[in-house]
């Protein structure tokens, strides 16, 4: 449990936007993400805030095209 927390604590966001999006994904989907899933959704907690929501509101295209399938997850939440 203490992981879950702590991923919740890191979706926490300077954009009420993104938290919204972020703990509604971790709500769905983190308990049922692999190993591979799971570094990728780390991968974009790693990203600055206005990056992040550019991604998911498609402003901006992903580079690394292994995170598509993660973009796309976090996309229809």
């Amino acid at each position: 449990m203490k992981e879950l927390d702590r991923v919740r604590w890191r979706c926490r966001r300077g954009m009420l936007e993104l938290d919204i999006i972020l703990q509604r994904f971790v709500d769905k989907h983190y308990t049922q993400l692999n190993d591979t899933e799971l570094q990728q959704f780390d991968t974009f907690l790693n990203l600055p805030d206005n990056d992040l929501w550019d991604m998911i509101t498609a402003k901006k295209e992903i580079k690394d095209i292994k995170l598509q399938p993660m973009l796309q997850l976090l996309q229809i939440v």
